[in-house]
């Protein structure tokens, strides 16, 4: 049938099931056809039947086999049993819907640049957390794979992370924290636990796009508050909270999403004494305060947890196949928040934790987050340059982390250029989509590690020079109809 090559290092099981499969997807074994049995194969190439066993497993998980009992084994007949569904069909519309761009990004098509998604290359975080690192975890796991994780997290783990917090001046012990599932997963611990159906939060313009669809799911009415380089419009958050009587305010202080912008101490001390007098809970969100170097302020450190649930996440910095986060609270709202994640996911993955434990323990994050804030930077000012060079303006950059916020020129229909630009396998977001009203904005958010691409700026700049072109245009025969009135 087929012979092995025994001095390659790939398993021979795995060459079996590599040649087994190549038969039957080029028709030399068609559906229906009868395998030979697991002692037959063994005996023509010479190899134990366990070998046989192991590949003949993997192709009926596969769906390309099948047993048939004592029958033996046969090649199935429907190429639905193992070709690999597509994905949910989009509906007409939903493209740039937030849920859309997230599983845009995160579906990893082939040939598709992501040049506004929200998280790193895969190749920028394979090496962060080593196979050793698992390996190590998983020994240091009392029962192995059947062990348990209390719900408010291993306490070591939060030891390590409660030490994380106090480097930027935020002076926590590890009561105060509860891991997630990452920074989404304390989002939604945040809405079911204090949130109810009518109740005002304020949000940032532009802020968090998911965050605001996952508000109005709750039937929570939002109030948008414009959100500079200094951080928060002051006088329309005080307007706001005077008006509305929120009862929330998600904030990202540090590197906020979409422009990279860090809000000053000035701004910070003001927000919470605004929150303070109103009664505002704040949310603070500090998913990306891993890409900075140095540190910012943060409410968490001027409150000590009064008033403010402050939650961070280690999916985009350090690994998302971990979905590692935490959330920081006072313990009387811990005590809230821990039994809404009961009731929700009961617990988190031992395993996961002891994982991310094994990397914090030996110091790994630190040394990876040196080389990759290195590397940000980098990707920083060479997609600065080109897509400037294409004719995007950065009229207040911010000075780290993985953003761009890029303004358009006027007179292009953003709306148009997004669309367009997916059709040739590019993905953009649209200013728009940042904002809880949907407003119009001539900005498009641009992730620094894919924007760096040259296909990126040659698509802008034959895009952005038609535009140019067609208001010079305009502009000589407006010159010119002048010209003819004033005769």
């Amino acid at each position: 049938m087929f012979t092995l090559d025994r001095s390659s290092p790939i398993a021979l099981s795995k060459q079996i099931e590599t040649k087994l499969r190549h038969m039957v997807e080029s028709r030399a074994l068609p559906g229906g056809a009868k395998l030979p049995s697991i002692r037959q194969l063994a005996t023509q190439l010479a190899i134990s039947t366990n070998t046989v066993v192991v590949a003949y497993d993997r192709l009926v998980a596969a769906g390309i086999i099948d047993s048939h009992g004592t029958a033996g084994f046969f090649v199935c007949t429907s190429n639905e049993a193992r070709s690999i569904p597509d994905e949910v069909a989009l509906e007409a519309g939903e493209e740039q819907e937030p849920v859309w761009l997230a599983q845009q990004a995160n579906d990893q098509r082939e040939g598709v640049l992501l040049a506004s998604s929200g998280a790193l290359p895969p190749t920028w975080l394979q090496d962060a957390v080593p196979a050793a690192a698992v390996q190590r975890a998983l020994a240091r796991s009392p029962a192995g794979m059947a062990s348990r994780c209390p719900p408010q997290g291993l306490p070591e783990l939060r030891e390590h992370i409660a030490l994380l917090l106090r480097g930027f001046g935020a002076a926590f012990d590890a009561g105060h924290i509860l891991t997630t599932f990452g920074g989404t997963h304390a989002i939604d611990l945040i809405c079911r636990s204090f949130l109810q159906a009518g109740d005002t939060v304020l949000v940032e313009d532009p802020g968090y796009f998911l965050l605001f669809g996952r508000l109005r799911q709750d039937g929570i009415r939002l109030v948008s508050i414009k959100r500079g380089p200094d951080g928060l419009d002051l006088d329309a958050l005080e307007a706001a909270c005077r008006e509305h009587r929120p009862r929330l305010l998600f904030v990202q202080t540090a590197l906020h999403n979409p422009t990279g912008w860090s809000s000053s101490a000035a701004n910070l001390h003001k927000v919470l004494i605004l929150a303070q007098q109103y009664g505002v809970l704040i949310a603070e969100d500090d998913v990306h305060g891993h890409f900075q170097q140095g540190h910012s302020t943060r409410l968490a450190s001027l409150s000590g947890l009064d008033g403010v649930i402050y939650y961070s996440s280690f999916c985009k910095a350090l690994s998302p196949a971990l979905r590692m986060g935490y959330l920081a609270a006072a313990p009387a709202l811990l005590r809230v928040l821990m039994r809404t994640k009961i009731h929700a996911v009961m617990t988190m993955p031992a395993l996961n934790e002891y994982v991310l434990l094994e990397v914090l323990r030996t110091g790994n994050l630190r040394k990876h987050l040196d080389r990759l804030q290195r590397k940000i930077m980098l990707a920083r000012n060479a997609s600065t340059r080109q897509l400037s060079a294409a004719g995007v303006v950065f009229e207040q950059p911010g000075d780290a982390g993985i953003f761009l916020w890029g303004s358009m020129p006027e007179g292009l229909d953003v709306d148009l250029l997004v669309q367009d630009a997916y059709r040739n396998k590019i993905l953009l977001m649209r200013g728009a989509a940042f904002s809880a009203n949907d407003t119009a904005d001539r900005h498009v958010r641009f992730n620094v590690a894919f924007s760096q691409h040259p296909r990126l700026s040659n698509y802008l700049q034959e895009r952005l020079q038609a535009v140019a072109g067609a208001r010079s245009s305009l502009a000589r025969v407006a010159g010119a109809v002048s010209a003819d009135a004033k005769r």
